[in-house]
């Protein structure tokens, strides 16, 4: 049977390979942009994610559901660890690795290391009934410190009766950044309660690396706080604000998210937006459009919500119409995930400016002085509306 089979196979194999070299040839656009030489200084990815299962006395969890879920799996190899790993050694051994791995790139010298609060209750204290993913601040500044290529990005829940006091320390002890997941906190960002936060992180000069767009990496997504036009009460009282993913993909008020962002752009010069995500498979022509888009020039930062670069999401071999065969071939053999991931983007046509404007918004690292408690005031007990 197989030998009668073998030859109608065979055409059928070549009709399909000589249908798709012809669309390749009709249908093949090129890079996005120039393809433009990489800045000189090492560059700085401002969107890194860990996790951890409280091995190590870490205070990290993930919920039932996730640890159960078979992307778990594949997260935790992305790191190079395994969970008996991280019970034998703690959950440490993630940033370890996640630093041994960055020290081996030849283009990015340091990533911001983002913590993740949870859900509140009624009365500002972590839900965690109600939290699928918890990485705290002191953990991650904790491992921040032990390994000079990261860097801390805070986590705090603005709902928490403490949030300022939690802002104060995260401030004193290194932190960058502060990172929400709004549609997974529960945070809604133009809520008016937060208006003491806001003004906070605009006085410390923290910027914001929030959440923006439909979110489908947990079980459930609240995706009505992952609108960008939520954020115009931070950027009216002065907070800087780096959209994550910028905005794609996703939908509200009958509009895409996309579009909602790019005109907050042409009114707010202190929003920002990052690369992290916009390469996925699940993504298509969405690194193309921000690119082309004039309202996000100028506005654009390096990030790559890792370890999302280093699984089948992302691959060169995605990009047909857009890069050489040859290209393709280079850049899927490299081995480190970040070189990998900024020749892809600077093989696309990601202006050189990109790469290098993110470490500019950082705040300034200060020397770790402890525990603070100088906030003279809290937010409102409550957890938010839901």
């Amino acid at each position: 049977m197989w030998r009668r089979l073998l030859p109608a196979l065979v055409l059928a194999g070549v009709t399909l390979l000589s249908a798709g070299l012809v669309a390749r040839v009709v249908f093949f656009q090129g890079p996005y942009g120039p393809v433009m030489e990489l800045p000189a200084d090492p560059l700085v990815d401002l969107h890194c994610h860990v996790a951890g299962l409280g091995h190590g006395d870490s205070g990290c969890f993930v919920s039932e559901a996730l640890r159960d879920n078979w992307r778990f799996g594949f997260y935790l190899r992305s790191f190079g660890v395994s969970r008996r790993e991280l019970e034998l050694r703690g959950d440490g051994l993630m940033l370890e690795r996640l630093s041994a791995l960055l020290a081996g790139s030849r283009h990015v010298g340091a990533a911001v290391v983002l913590a993740m609060d949870g859900v509140v209750d009624e009365h500002g204290e972590l839900d965690r009934r109600r939290t699928e993913f918890y990485v705290p601040n002191e953990f991650v500044a904790a491992a921040c410190r032990r390994h000079p290529n990261l860097r801390f990005g805070a986590s705090i829940n603005p709902y928490r009766h403490d949030a300022l006091r939690r802002l104060e320390w995260a401030a004193t002890n290194g932190a960058v950044l502060v990172k929400w997941l709004p549609p997974i906190q529960m945070i809604d960002p133009a809520d008016a309660r937060l208006d003491g936060f806001y003004r906070r992180l605009a006085e410390r000069g923290l910027p914001l690396l929030t959440h923006t767009g439909k979110e489908g990496s947990f079980t459930h997504s609240a995706d009505a706080f992952s609108d960008p036009a939520r954020l115009e009460r931070a950027l009216a009282l002065g907070v800087t604000v780096i959209a994550a993913h910028a905005a794609t993909p996703g939908e509200h008020g009958g509009e895409r998210d996309l579009e909602r962002l790019a005109r907050l752009m042409t009114r707010f010069t202190n929003l920002f937006a990052d690369l992290s995500s916009l390469t996925q498979i699940n993504k298509p022509g969405a690194l193309g459009e921000v690119l082309r888009r004039p309202e996000f020039r100028g506005r654009l930062v390096y990030g790559t919500d890792f370890p999302l670069i280093n699984m089948a999401l992302v691959s060169p071999w995605y990009f047909p119409l857009n890069l050489e065969w040859q290209t393709m071939r280079r850049l899927a053999s490299l081995a480190n995930p970040w070189d990998r991931d900024v020749e892809l983007k600077r093989a696309l046509g990601v202006p050189a400016e990109v790469f290098g404007a993110g470490a500019a918004l950082l705040r300034p690292r200060a020397a770790p002085v402890g525990e603070s408690g100088t906030a003279d005031f809290d937010l409102p007990r409550g957890s938010g509306p839901d």
